[in-house]
């Protein structure tokens, strides 16, 4: 089973029909531990960082999405997901996050159309399964106002230009995150998040 983190925000639906298309069963769930007990977890986001970790800590997701880090289980974090992973944002001024990856989330510069939205294209910087069978500079979808500059480059392993060359496909071991919403990127969306669930489950049988 694929749990999908509901904290009363995030494209939850869009995400949990995306999973169905690829066979899998999903639960949208907020309780921890269902999070806990399954497969591979999804962090979905739509929305401002300060209210997702106001909600994620609320329900007690921030230590349950702390624990399956620490523990190397598959979690997937999308958009404002990837974001609540890091030391903290700038959004609405200082707020901190889940600091499980130190770096900052900062607005994206001015001379470009804010928010980001629409289709850009992702620079592959590693080899890694997550973009099997997708070709370097694919396109994906975005919408966003601010992007994560992570301290630790060897994360990064997918960029995107837009006024500054941003991480957007950031993978730590069983962790991968992106800025662009695999939900609604077409058939190269679809295999992102095919690519993760494979290894997630191959995992989880070995």
């Amino acid at each position: 089973m694929i749990a999908i983190i509901d904290y009363g925000a995030g494209n939850v639906r869009s995400v949990a029909n995306a999973i169905a298309k690829l066979g899998h069963e999903s639960m949208v769930t907020s309780n921890p531990g269902d999070v806990l007990g399954a497969a591979a977890a999804i962090l979905p986001g739509v929305g401002a960082a300060a209210d997702t970790m106001h909600s994620l800590t609320k329900s007690g997701m921030s230590e349950v999405i702390r624990q399956l880090i620490s523990e190397g289980r598959p979690l997937f974090a999308v958009c404002v997901g990837m974001q609540v992973l890091f030391s903290g944002t700038e959004e609405g001024g200082w707020h901190e996050c889940l600091g499980v990856l130190p770096g900052t989330v900062r607005r994206l510069r001015s001379g470009n159309k804010i928010p980001h939205m629409g289709w850009n294209q992702v620079k592959q910087r590693v080899v890694h399964p997550i973009f099997g069978g997708i070709p370097d500079e694919a396109n994906f979808y975005f919408v966003h106002s601010y992007y994560a500059d992570p301290q630790d480059a060897s994360v990064v392993a997918g960029t995107t230009d837009y006024g500054v060359s941003m991480c957007s496909v950031l993978i730590r071991g069983s962790l991968v995150a992106t800025q662009f919403h695999p939900e609604k990127s077409g058939e190269y969306g679809l295999r992102i998040y095919a690519n993760f669930l494979k290894t997630a489950l191959d995992r989880k049988q070995a």
